[in-house]
């Protein structure tokens, strides 16, 4: 153990939430949600309305979204010669037509099996993980995500326990990128409208791409949370992404990061010196409590689930004590947790 480093355990970041606080669909006005500011300093709460986040935010700011986009990345068939289903997920692209994914039950499918999911696609088993993932190849008839949009289904978190009407809620306004298993939720507040006035207020307005995984929602297991491994997501930021979150910064002016898809993404591009270099990869960045922030000023994020690597990472930006006591207060003040819940601001 490194001299002066405290060992986190992740019963440090346990808080008790009532289930009926989970939000299951989303709300007809996405701006309309709740919005607690938090101040990273003194742990100050302020209760508004997420259109109040045009307040907080000023003229040549900077505002990263993550444009990524969710793939209906749940496909059900069966072990060829068989007839019981196969349930596959797509968790990461790792070559043209080769993914990392989830499969089950496992025994339909080992290395060298196929799965017929219809006539225009099927895949074969090429390795089973140490972690049970399965590394597949996909064999299919025309264009990968046409096949793919006919049949799959959207992965929804594991917490919203029905079907959401309308698949686009569960994709921003702004989403581009195909290749996430699952939407980067602080995003699904804005409205076309909103990022209209942030706009004409001088706000710059910058877009990265991080393809988030199911592993997103892996429980954190090791009781020091320092023995934790992260999953690996591929990112990209682009020339004009890193040009104008640097212009900002040379300014002096804030780095906002919607979502801890775009923080961890800004955090792993970014150079000693604070600024961001443009470029693409995977990342497997693990922020939690005494991490010192290069580039992230402030947050836009939801409300997360107990003990995860989310609420982890959000300590580390304005300190565990002062995010459990505004987590306490969100649940006296009934906000809405989790993807389709209410949003929190960390100024």
């Amino acid at each position: 153990m490194l001299k002066g480093v405290t060992i986190l355990q992740k019963s440090d970041f346990y808080f008790d939430l009532p289930e009926r606080l989970i939000a299951q669909t989303p709300l007809l006005d996405r701006s309309s949600s709740r919005l607690m500011a938090l101040d990273k300093y003194t742990g100050a709460v302020e209760h508004k309305k997420f259109s109040d986040i045009v307040g907080y935010l000023g003229q040549g700011d900077c505002l990263v979204l993550n444009n990524t986009k969710v793939i209906p990345a749940r496909v059900i068939g069966h072990k060829e010669g068989l007839l019981g289903k196969v349930e596959v997920l797509l968790l990461r692209r790792i070559d043209k037509d080769i993914w990392e994914t989830l499969a089950k039950p496992g025994k339909r499918a080992r290395a060298g099996d196929k799965i017929i999911f219809d006539t225009h696609l099927s895949c074969e088993v090429l390795d089973v993980l140490d972690d049970g993932n399965r590394v597949v190849k996909f064999n299919y008839d025309g264009v990968f995500e046409e096949a793919l949009d006919k049949i799959g289904q959207m992965p929804l978190p594991p917490y919203i326990k029905g079907e959401v009407a309308d698949k686009g809620r569960y994709q921003t306004i702004y989403a581009k990128i195909e290749g996430s298993a699952a939407a980067p939720t602080a995003g699904l507040h804005f409205t076309e409208g909103l990022l209209s006035v942030l706009k004409q207020k001088g706000v710059n307005i910058a877009y990265l791409t991080l393809h988030i995984g199911l592993g997103t929602f892996r429980p954190v297991k090791a009781d020091n949370i320092l023995e934790h491994k992260m999953h690996s997501e591929f990112y990209s930021v682009d020339k004009e992404c890193a040009e104008l979150i640097n212009s900002s910064k040379s300014n002096g002016k804030k780095i906002i990061a919607v979502g801890t898809t775009s923080c961890r993404t800004l955090e792993s591009c970014a150079g000693a010196d604070g600024f961001i270099k443009p470029g693409s990869g995977n990342t497997d960045i693990f922020i939690y409590p005494g991490y010192k922030f290069k580039i992230v000023d402030s947050l836009i994020t939801n409300f997360h689930l107990p003990e995860s690597t989310l609420i982890m990472l959000i300590s580390a930006l304005c300190g565990r004590e002062n995010v459990l006591n505004a987590y306490h207060e969100a649940i006296a003040q009934e906000y809405r947790f989790f993807s389709f819940g209410d949003a929190m601001f960390i100024k």
